[in-house]
C-alpha cells in the first residue's frame, strides 16, 4: 500500500507540473528552487553582431533563473527554443510559415511565438541583434519569457548616431583650431578600453548604428605614408598604440552594428609636413596646390586602405574658401584617395562618404560627385549650433530639403547645443517634435546628435564632482531620448508620459514621482530654446546663452552681427526686440512670438520646473546626489529666466528712449536692470560650486557675451562683475546725460602710429571729407566717424581687390592695429566680413567683431563698418581676402577699442547709444 501510495504521489506530481508548465524544468536538488531550461538555436552561419545579441539575450535570460543551452536541431514540442537567424533562411520562412510576408525593412527584425518556439529572425544581421536586445529587454523588464510574442519592429532613421569630439577645449601650444594629434597626453581616455566598450554599449543599446569622431586632421596620427614619412605627428610608440586602439574600436563596433566615422576638416595639414614645407598647417585663404593635394589624396588612400570599414564625414569649407575650390578638392582629391585606397585592396565596395552642408553648397558638390560616386550621404545642421525649436522654417529648411532631394541619405546634425550647456536638458516631448520636424519638414531620414554639453571636455562633464561625471551617466536621457525617436518618432505623447515617468521613478525611486522629474525637464527644456531665438546673436557657438548677455547686445544686437538664420529659421515667425519696440511706439500689430510673450512663458516656465522637481524631492530612494544636481539645474534655469526678462524690460525702455528723448525712460530702467543683477547673483551662488565652467569652448571664438581668450570668462562667477559694472556705468552715464552730456563727446579720437610699408609705392591719405578710398574710382568719402579723422590710410585699387587676393606687408617698432573697412554688403565683388560660424580663424587677429559700426560712407558705395587686424612690433603681413575692402589707418596696439556705433548714413541719427553702459 506504500508503495502505491509514493506512485500515486509521484504522479500527481508529475501531472501538476505538467499542468503548469514545468515538465521541462531542471532540479539541482529537493531544497534549491527549480530552474527551466531554453535552448538557442542559430540556424545561419557565423556573424558577430547576433553572437553578440545572443551573448545578451543570454545573459538576461540566465538572470532571470533560466538555463541556457546551445541547440543545433529545431525540434518543435522538445522543450522551449529560441530561434535565432535572418527572414531569408529557409528554416525561418519553414517555422513562421510566412513566407516572403511582411518582411520588416533594414535592420528590422521579427518575434514570433509558436507553440514552444519563439523565432527573433532579422532583416538583416542588425536586425537580429536587435530582436535579441528588445527580447532581452522584455525578460529583464518581467522577470521570464513571455508567454506569447508576435513583434514586428524597424527603424524610421537609417543613420542614428553620436559624435565625439577627439578635441580639447583650448588650443595646443603651436597649434591653432581643431589640430589635436592623437595621443596618450591629450587624450588619455583615448585608450581606455572599458570606457569605449561602456560608450558602445550606451550606443547599441539605443539601438544606434553610427559613431563619429571628430578631429582637424585624424591621418597623420593613424597612418604612415612612404612619400612623405616625416608628416606624421606621433612617435613609434603612440602609432602602434593608435593604431591598437582604433583596430580594437572598429572591431567591438561592428559586432555590434555600429559603423566608425572618422571625420576631418579641409585643407588641414599636420604641422610637422607644413613645417617641412614652410607652409601653414591650414589657411582659408590659400588656394589648392599639387603638393597639398597629393599629400591629401595619399593620406585618405591610406587610411582607407588600412581601415576599410570605416566611412568619412568631410568637412568642406573653414580651412578653404569658395564653392569652385570645394567641388575640386572633393572630386579630385578626397574622391580619388578613397578610390586609390579601395583598388589597394582590389574591392569595389564602396565606403560610404558624408559631406556636411556646413560653409560650403552641397547642391553643387553632390551634382559634380554623384557621376564618379556612388555611396555619397549629406548632413547638415538642425538649427545651427544650439536647439531652438520644433517649427525649422524659412531658408534654413528649405537648404535642407533641398539637400535631402539630391539623391542620398540625408542626415541631421544635432550640433554643439551651445544654448544649453552645461545644464542638463530632458525634455523627451521637444526632442520627439524635433525628430518629426526633420522627417516632415526637412525630409531627412538620419541622425547624429552631440553630447548635450561639454563636447571639447569629452568624456567629463561639467560637473565639479570627484570623480568627475561621465557625460554617458550624466545626460543618459538625452541620449536615450534621440535615439528611442529616431528609431520611431510617431509614438503616442500619453504612452511616452508614462514611459518616461516610469524610466525616471525607476532611477530614482520615487514611489511614482517621476513623472514630477519629466515635467521639471519639460518645463526647464523650453527656457534656453525661447531666449535664444528671441534675444540671441547668434545659433552659433560664439554665444554662450546660459551666461547671459549684455545690454549693447540687446539694445544694438546688429553691432554684434546678428546670424540672420536664427530669426528667419530658426523658431516660430516673430519679432526682435528693436521691432518689438517699434511697432508699439508706431501702434503697429505685432506678428508671431514676441519678445514679451517669451518672457513671461520662460518665467512661468522657471517657477513650474521648480515646483515639480520640488515636490519630488521627498520621495527620492536612490541616486540622491544626481537628483540634487538636477534640482539645482531647474533653481539655474529659474534664475536664468528671471535674469533675462527684467533684462529684456530695462533693455526694451532704453530703446524707447532712443524714439522719445525721455530721461524717464531710462530711469525706469534701472530697477529692471539691478532686479536682473540680483538674479544673476542666485545663478553665480547657484553654480560657484557646482560646475567648473558653462562653455566648454573656451577659446577667443566665444565672443558672446564676452570674450572667452586664453580660458576667461566661463564662469557666472567671472561674468558678475561685467553685469554689476554695466549698472553702474549705467548710472553714471545716466548722470552724464542729465548733465547735457553727449555722446560724441565721450568718444576718444584714435591717434595714428608709424608704419614701413614693404611697396614703396603704395600710396597713403589722410581721412577726410572729400578724399577717395580708392584710386581706379570715384569713392570720395562722404561721412566719417569723428574719431577716425586724421588716421593715415591706404589708397588701394578696387578692381585689383576684386580680381584677387591682395596682401599688405608692413613693419612697426610697436604693436599696431591695423583698421580694415568692410563694405555693409554681401554682393561680389566686396570682402565677406570675418565669420565665426563658417570660419574658426576668423578672430585669430581680434578681426570678428566691427568695432566702429556705420563708421564711413563715400560716393557709390555701401556703408563701412571698421573691424581691427592685431599684429606683434616687426614684419606683419594683412590678408583680409579677395574682394574690396580699404585700409583705414594705423594705431596703437595696445588701444582698447570699444566697439560702438557712428550713424553715418545709417538714416537713425542715434550714435552708439550701448555707451550708457560702457
Amino acid at each position: 500500500m506504500q508503495l502505491i501510495n509514493l506512485m500515486r504521489n509521484y504522479l500527481f506530481l508529475n501531472i501538476l507540473l505538467l499542468n503548469v508548465g514545468l515538465g521541462n524544468t531542471v532540479f539541482a536538488n529537493e531544497n534549491e528552487p527549480v530552474k527551466e531550461a531554453i535552448e538557442i538555436v542559430l540556424t545561419g552561419a557565423k556573424n558577430d553582431r547576433i553572437d553578440f545579441g545572443v551573448t545578451r539575450l543570454t545573459t538576461a535570460l540566465n538572470a532571470a533563473g533560466y538555463v541556457v543551452n546551445s541547440g543545433k536541431s529545431l525540434k518543435k514540442g522538445a522543450g522551449k527554443q529560441l530561434i535565432v537567424g535572418l527572414l531569408d533562411e529557409a528554416n525561418i520562412q519553414k517555422i513562421l510559415a510566412k513566407k516572403g510576408a511582411d518582411k520588416p525593412g533594414k535592420e528590422g527584425y521579427i518575434l514570433n511565438t509558436n507553440a514552444n518556439q519563439t523565432v527573433i529572425a532579422g532583416a538583416d544581421a542588425s536586425g537580429a541583434l536587435y530582436g535579441c536586445l528588445d527580447l532581452a529587454e522584455r525578460i529583464a523588464q518581467s522577470g521570464k519569457l513571455p508567454a506569447q510574442l508576435t513583434v514586428k519592429d524597424q527603424p524610421e532613421m537609417v543613420m542614428r548616431g553620436a559624435c565625439i569630439g577627439i578635441q580639447k577645449p583650448e588650443y595646443l601650444p603651436g597649434r591653432t583650431v581643431y589640430e589635436y594629434p592623437y595621443t596618450p597626453e591629450n587624450f588619455p581616455w583615448l585608450y581606455d578600453k572599458a570606457l569605449w566598450i561602456n560608450y558602445l554599449d550606451m550606443l547599441v543599446d539605443n539601438r544606434m548604428n553610427s559613431l563619429y569622431l571628430w578631429n582637424g586632421h585624424p591621418f597623420a596620427s593613424l597612418v604612415k605614408l612612404k612619400d612623405y614619412p616625416y608628416a606624421l605627428e606621433v612617435d613609434e610608440e603612440t602609432f602602434k598604440k593608435n593604431e591598437e586602439i582604433f583596430s580594437f574600436l572598429t572591431k567591438e563596433a561592428d559586432k555590434r552594428g555600429i559603423w566608425v566615422i572618422q571625420m576631418f576638416y579641409n585643407i588641414i595639414v599636420s604641422k610637422p609636413f607644413a613645417e617641412k614645407h614652410n607652409i601653414k598647417t591650414q589657411d582659408r585663404k590659400r588656394p589648392i596646390t599639387p603638393l597639398i593635394s597629393d599629400y591629401t589624396r595619399k593620406s585618405i588612400a591610406a587610411f582607407v586602405e588600412k581601415y576599410p570599414n570605416v566611412g568619412l564625414l568631410i568637412t568642406l569649407g573653414e580651412a578653404m574658401e569658395g564653392d569652385d575650390t570645394d567641388v575640386e578638392w572633393f572630386t579630385k582629391t578626397i574622391i580619388p584617395g578613397v578610390k586609390d585606397g579601395l583598388a589597394a585592396l582590389k574591392t569595389d565596395i564602396q565606403p560610404p562618404i558624408v559631406l556636411r552642408g556646413h560653409d560650403t553648397n552641397p547642391q553643387m558638390v553632390m551634382k559634380a560627385s554623384l557621376p564618379i560616386y556612388k555611396s555619397l550621404y549629406t548632413m547638415n545642421k538642425y538649427n545651427g549650433e544650439a536647439l531652438t525649436t520644433y517649427q525649422p522654417r524659412g531658408p534654413w529648411a528649405k537648404m535642407h530639403q533641398e539637400m535631402s532631394e539630391l539623391g542620398s541619405i540625408h542626415i541631421e546634425n544635432v550640433h554643439i547645443l551651445a544654448n544649453l550647456e552645461p545644464f542638463r536638458y530632458g525634455s523627451a516631448d521637444f526632442i520627439q517634435k524635433s525628430v518629426q520636424a526633420m522627417h516632415d519638414v526637412h525630409g531627412a531620414n538620419g541622425l547624429h546628435i552631440y553630447p548635450e554639453a561639454s563636447y571639447w571636455d569629452w568624456p567629463y562633464s561639467a560637473d565639479n564632482v570627484s570623480p568627475r561625471q561621465l557625460q554617458i551617466d550624466r545626460d543618459w536621457v538625452w541620449y536615450k531620448a534621440w535615439a528611442r525617436y529616431a528609431w520611431n518618432c510617431r509614438r503616442d505623447r500619453s504612452e511616452e508620459v508614462k514611459y518616461w515617468s516610469e524610466e525616471l521613478d525607476k532611477t530614482f525611486d520615487t514611489q511614482n514621482h517621476g513623472g514630477d522629474i519629466l515635467e521639471a525637464y519639460e518645463q526647464a527644456g523650453e527656457i534656453t530654446p525661447k531666449l535664444l531665438r528671441r534675444f540671441g546673436i547668434t545659433n552659433g557657438n560664439r554665444q554662450t546663452l546660459t551666461l547671459g548677455m549684455t545690454m549693447s547686445q540687446l539694445v544694438n544686437p546688429k553691432k554684434h552681427r546678428v546670424w540672420p538664420e536664427l530669426y528667419n529659421s530658426d523658431g516660430p515667425e516673430g519679432e526682435t526686440l528693436t521691432e518689438y519696440v517699434e511697432k508699439n511706439l508706431k501702434g503697429e500689430k505685432h506678428v508671431g512670438e514676441t519678445p514679451e510673450q517669451i518672457i513671461r512663458e520662460v518665467v512661468q516656465h522657471g517657477k513650474l520646473s521648480v515646483e515639480a522637481i520640488d515636490r519630488a524631492q521627498p520621495f527620492v530612494k536612490k541616486e540622491k546626489e544626481e537628483f540634487q544636481r538636477i534640482r539645482n539645474d531647474m533653481y539655474c534655469h529659474r534664475a536664468l529666466a528671471d535674469f533675462f526678462s527684467e533684462k529684456v524690460q530695462a533693455a526694451e525702455l532704453v530703446l524707447k528712449y532712443t524714439h522719445s528723448k525721455n530721461i524717464t525712460d531710462l530711469k525706469n530702467a534701472v530697477p529692471h536692470l539691478e532686479k536682473s543683477v540680483t538674479h544673476f547673483k542666485e545663478l553665480a551662488k547657484l553654480t560657484k560650486d557646482t560646475y567648473l565652467y558653462a562653455n566648454s569652448m573656451q577659446t577667443a571664438q566665444r565672443r558672446v557675451p564676452v570674450g572667452g581668450n586664453d580660458g576667461k570668462n566661463k564662469t557666472w562667477v567671472e561674468l558678475l562683475p561685467f553685469y554689476e559694472e554695466e549698472l553702474e556705468q549705467f548710472k553714471k552715464n545716466l548722470t552724464l546725460l542729465e548733465s547735457g552730456k553727449s555722446a560724441e563727446e565721450l568718444v576718444a579720437k584714435l591717434k595714428p602710429v608709424a608704419v614701413r610699408l614693404q611697396d614703396k609705392n603704395t600710396e597713403m591719405f589722410t581721412l577726410a571729407k572729400g578724399e577717395p578710398l580708392f584710386s581706379d574710382r570715384e569713392s570720395a568719402i562722404t561721412g566719417l566717424a569723428e574719431e577716425l579723422s586724421g588716421l593715415k590710410g591706404i589708397r588701394l585699387n578696387a578692381g585689383e581687390l576684386a580680381d584677387k587676393q591682395t596682401s599688405i606687408s608692413f613693419s612697426s617698432k610697436t604693436p599696431v592695429k591695423v583698421l580694415v573697412g568692410y563694405f555693409q554688403s554681401k554682393e561680389k565683388p566686396f570682402l565677406a566680413v570675418p565669420n565665426l560660424e563658417t570660419d574658426a580663424t576668423g578672430n585669430d587677429f581680434g578681426q570678428a567683431e566691427a568695432k566702429i559700426t556705420a563708421a564711413l560712407t563715400a560716393k557709390g558705395l555701401p556703408n563701412i563698418n571698421v573691424h581691427s587686424y592685431t599684429f606683434p612690433a616687426g614684419n606683419n603681413t594683412l590678408v583680409p581676402g579677395k574682394g574690396i575692402f580699404t585700409v583705414l589707418g594705423f594705431i596703437d596696439g595696445n588701444t582698447e577699442m570699444k566697439p560702438h556705433a557712428a550713424a553715418m548714413g545709417d538714416g537713425s541719427g542715434v550714435r552708439n547709444i550701448d555707451w550708457l553702459f560702457e
